[in-house]
């Protein structure tokens, strides 16, 4: 066990109006550049956790209690224009659904465009060639012509990779994956594990891996934290 601080150490408790007790006294910690699994069975409030820990919650009317400390900081205690510059760029998120994750009404480089300029300021030269090294990243084309593709023209597999590639653009500290595979056929399954992999080695990056499937839990993570229903207890 090391001594140093963790990345991210959250006690929480969430209660929505007419379900009170969904994560009660659930713990947490995760250290820099490791990658910890996350358990639990549909509807054990995974996808709860993902969002309390972001700072969410509170756009679906929850109520969340205790703290989760980030990189030093309590982000219960920080205003909503201070957690904007936390999300995105120190603490990103994959979701499980990657073809409704992007807005289908805008071409690929538009929307990465827009994720980096939302945490960075710098001149188009900058923007473009950061936009191409996050798509290489994920081993996806960076030419104009991927570029220059919508949603609807990529395969759920390149969805989930543009998706990535989005999240990691700024190298935060916390990536969070809830569900990341499970739209996904058995071989793309596979690649995107391996990719978090890699990602993890090469930017030193942090993941918490939310699934209910143990097998992929076991191939990825250092460590596994037990299912959800035992933390409520």
């Amino acid at each position: 066990m090391t001594s140093e601080s963790p990345l991210l150490s959250a006690r929480l408790s969430v209660d929505y109006r007419n379900k009170p007790g969904v994560l009660k006294n659930l713990c947490l910690e995760i250290q820099r550049g490791e990658i910890v699994g996350l358990v639990g069975e549909s509807g054990s409030g995974k996808s709860t956790l993902a969002l309390a820990l972001l700072q969410l919650l509170q756009l679906k009317g929850a109520k969340v209690q205790g703290e989760v400390v980030f990189q030093g900081e309590n982000l219960l205690q920080k205003k909503e224009s201070q957690l904007r510059d936390i999300r995105g760029r120190q603490m990103s998120v994959v979701l499980q659904s990657p073809l409704t994750s992007l807005n289908p009404a805008l071409r690929i480089g538009t929307q990465l465009k827009e994720a980096w300029r939302a945490h960075a300021n710098g001149t188009g030269d900058q923007c473009h060639a950061a936009v191409r090294a996050a798509l290489r990243s994920v081993s996806l084309p960076d030419s104009e012509e991927f570029l220059k593709r919508r949603p609807s023209q990529l395969s759920v597999g390149q969805g989930q990779r543009v998706i990535i590639a989005m999240a990691i653009l700024h190298r935060p500290a916390l990536l969070i994956a809830d569900e990341p595979t499970s739209a996904l056929d058995t071989i793309t399954q596979s690649e995107i594990l391996s990719l978090f992999a890699r990602l993890n080695r090469e930017l030193d990056m942090a993941i918490l891996y939310i699934s209910h499937d143990l097998l992929s839990v076991a191939a990825l993570c250092h460590r596994v934290k037990g299912g959800l229903s035992t933390l409520n207890e």
